[in-house]
């Protein structure tokens, strides 16, 4: 997995503009994937960010890129709180939340739709999908939006520059460690 892929589905986060991203990538070789993430963590955890293998198929697996500051920031929010109660969560622990939607992924037949707390998604949002996928969807981008379109086109339009601007001093030299905020 390298620096390209990552900038390109990560620098929201990397930029901490973004508590999370969600991603799947193929691998060949488990062991050596798993020394890949950690090697991610030791380079990046100076810069406040984790990265988490949370569901493995035979030819894939679920990574999760966040930042564990803003996930503590985000689910300080009392609506966020109580939806990640109802959900089963120890929503008082950002840590054992995270352990918590691994179990949920690995578990449950159904995706859990409350991951949208852990990406950062406006709680009214993730709300919203869970309700219905498909009904009072005002805006599809980044995640479907039931709320607020004009604050969620507002963040999409930052999020697509960030990506942009990333990759080109990406390509101009910059590396993805230089690129990277500490939050």
């Amino acid at each position: 997995m390298g620096d390209q892929l990552l900038i390109r589905l990560c620098s929201p986060t990397f930029a901490g503009l973004k508590t999370g991203n969600l991603f799947s990538v193929d691998i060949k070789d488990r062991e050596k994937f798993n020394a890949e993430v950690r090697e991610f963590n030791r380079r990046f955890a100076c810069k406040g960010i984790r990265m988490i293998p949370v569901k493995y198929s035979k030819k894939h697996v679920l990574i999760y890129v966040y930042r564990p500051k803003m996930l503590k920031r985000d689910f300080a929010n009392e609506e966020v709180c109580r939806v990640l109660k109802e959900k089963g969560y120890s929503y008082s622990n950002a840590d054992r939340c995270v352990a918590q939607l691994v179990k949920h992924l690995e578990q449950d037949s159904d995706f859990p739709h409350e991951i949208g707390l852990f990406l950062g998604y406006p709680v009214d949002d993730v709300l919203g999908f869970m309700r219905s996928s498909r009904e009072g969807v005002k805006y599809t981008g980044v995640w479907k939006v039931y709320s607020n379109k004009d604050a969620a086109l507002e963040t999409f339009d930052r999020y697509k520059r960030c990506t942009e601007i990333y990759k080109k001093a990406h390509n101009n030299g910059v590396s993805l460690d230089e690129l990277t905020v500490v939050c």
